[in-house]
């Protein structure tokens, strides 16, 4: 598995965006804090992952997330026998906050044609 990706990306509601902002990291959702792990992407695997998990959703961002920032807490994972997603889990897998210095670019998902879009993802 290739792990010298320069950018993962982070789906990110509206809430979990402005928290980040505020206090400068957080801690993700509901699943991140269940399994102790960000659940990311690699940026062709973002409009799959949209489309199913997040279908309807009009509070999204996506963050752009540069991969230097996260060391060895970044872990490709497989999830059947094609697909790796990056999860971020924080230094010796002691789930950790996503650090708002991580962030290098974050843009708000728009409807479009029935699908979410960005300039990220054209």
């Amino acid at each position: 598995m290739d792990e010298t990706l320069e950018y993962v990306y982070r789906i990110s509601t509206a809430k979990e965006w402005d928290e980040l902002q505020k206090n400068g990291s957080t801690f993700g959702g509901d699943l991140d804090k269940t399994t102790g792990c960000f659940h990311l992407s690699k940026l062709d695997q973002v409009k799959a992952t949209l489309e199913n998990f997040f279908r309807g959703r009009e509070d999204l961002y996506l963050l752009q997330i540069d991969t230097k920032k996260l060391g060895d807490g970044l872990v490709y994972e497989s999830v059947d026998d094609t697909n790796f997603f990056p999860h971020f889990y924080g230094p010796s897998r002691s789930f950790s906050p996503l650090p708002l210095d991580a962030v290098s670019k974050a843009e708000k998902l728009s409807l479009l044609e029935g699908q979410l879009s960005c300039s990220l993802l054209k």
